[in-house]
């Protein structure tokens, strides 16, 4: 008997835990940005990949954070759409520059770095 009331209240606690409700809507995610193809407005990885720092503030404008760890510098430019990471790194001892490049929607999710590229360049132009 003991043991048939434990069963009952175990079916019964497990019962409450059932939602009826209906799931929350999805968040929309921001376009994403196609890649200018005109040859006078090549916009891609060419245009950040071996960029200085003020290269790359004349190509995006002011970043948003700068960080400096060692010899490496990180610097962050975000539009409405997508954030894009720029590693800076000396070759030898000449000034840092851009080696590597990261890019993201601002929800996190993963974005096409050429496409966050345009996006960037657009808005440093007021497009």
């Amino acid at each position: 008997m003991k043991q048939l009331l434990i069963a009952a209240g175990l079916g019964l606690s497990l019962a409450g835990c059932a939602t009826t409700g209906t799931p929350a809507p999805a968040r929309a995610r921001p376009p994403i940005v196609p890649i200018p193809t005109t040859s006078n407005n090549v916009v891609g990885l060419e245009r950040v990949m071996g960029q200085n720092a003020r290269g790359l503030v004349a190509l995006f404008g002011r970043p948003g954070a700068d960080l400096l760890e060692g010899d490496a510098r990180k610097l962050q430019f975000a539009s409405g759409t997508c954030v894009l990471d720029a590693y800076l790194y000396p070759r030898g001892k000449a000034e840092p520059v851009v080696t590597h490049v990261d890019a993201r929607q601002t929800d996190g999710s993963p974005v096409d770095r050429a496409s966050c590229v345009a996006a960037l360049s657009m808005k440093a132009q007021g497009k």
